[in-house]
């Protein structure tokens, strides 16, 4: 039986990957009128490196205090070390599935009128959510477990 979808529906969903390096790899791409929390991420440093590598973890997403579109918000810059090892972010965050129509708007959010844009979702760009390693010979195995509220 298929997971129903539609609107007013929530589900829990998870997104396995291996062997990450340094290009920016989706985890969660966003859907117009959906917000997702995501509950944990689980990323396995599985390549012995030197020491000075780092797991980036970021949102492209509006930026409500520059009002601009597509910025790379970063959640974490976790360092890796010399060994095999385990990295869990249990912190539990929100963010809508596309941007804002911002326009007309001030720039920096300012207003109630411009927070409830940003709740709307009413532009053209989805948010994405990204992970990455520093190096390319740093490989990371990731698991990510959320929540998708389907609120069209």
């Amino acid at each position: 039986m298929a997971i129903a979808r539609g609107a007013g529906t929530e589900i829990i969903r998870s997104v396995s990957l291996e062997h990450v390096t340094d290009t920016a790899t989706p985890l969660i791409v966003g859907v117009q009128h959906h917000i997702y929390t995501v509950l944990s991420v689980i990323i396995y440093n599985d390549t012995i490196l030197a020491t000075g590598n780092n797991i980036m973890f970021l949102n492209t997403a509006f930026d409500a205090y520059g009002g601009a579109s597509g910025q790379a918000v970063y959640i974490f810059n976790q360092p890796t070390g010399a060994e095999l090892s385990t990295f869990v972010w249990n912190d539990k965050f929100s963010f809508n599935g596309f941007e804002p129509d911002w326009s007309g708007a001030s720039g920096v959010m300012t207003t109630a009128a411009e927070q409830d844009l940003i709740a709307d979702q009413g532009g053209g760009t989805a948010q994405t959510l990204m992970i990455y390693s520093s190096n390319n010979n740093n490989k990371i195995d990731v698991h990510c477990t959320y929540i998708d509220q389907n609120n069209a």
